[in-house]
């Protein structure tokens, strides 16, 4: 959908492949996959160290990874996407002011408390599982891991079961 002077998306096809090919670099090169979670984790940890070090880095969670947790691979690839997904938006005309995607059924407050609410629950929860859905889909998937492809699934089912409690916000 491009509106205005936008620029069209990519084709989604050219994107996975792009993905894929990432994907690959990251385990021939770093002999590790990717995921998110671990680097908004270590960027926590290293907030929480300014400002309370001895009780962060005593901690059983955040002290296993030591008075230096921005010194991880995926710290660096969150900087990336964020980055690389400004760049992007940027060249392509679509940062704007002021503006918030929502239906006209749903005001501009309560879907930005859906946003938090829903960003908080799934940190939380990649946290309690060791680990995020980019991790298990991608990671998980490219290796064919049972559990990775029951994940897969399960998210799926879980995402069509809740757009039918929330699909009316989006009826224009």
């Amino acid at each position: 959908m491009s509106s205005g002077n936008q620029k069209p998306y990519s084709n989604p096809y050219l994107a996975g492949v792009f993905l894929g090919v990432v994907l690959l670099a990251s385990f021939l090169l770093l002999g590790a996959g990717l995921g998110a979670s671990s680097g908004i984790a270590r960027l926590g940890a290293f907030l929480s160290g300014l400002i309370l070090p001895t009780h962060t880095f005593s901690s059983e969670y955040f002290g296993a990874w030591g008075e230096k947790p921005l010194h991880y691979y995926l710290v660096f690839m969150l900087l990336g996407v964020f980055l690389g997904g400004l760049f992007s938006a940027i060249l392509s005309r679509r940062v704007q002011k002021s503006v918030v995607e929502k239906g006209n059924a749903i005001s501009s407050k309560i879907r930005l408390i859906y946003a938090l609410t829903g960003g908080i629950l799934v940190g939380f929860a990649s946290r309690l599982a060791g680990g995020c859905t980019s991790g298990q889909a991608l990671t998980g998937g490219a290796l064919l891991l049972t559990g990775s492809l029951i994940f897969l699934i399960c998210v799926f089912a879980g995402g069509y079961a809740a757009a039918y409690f929330v699909r009316r916000q989006w009826h224009d």
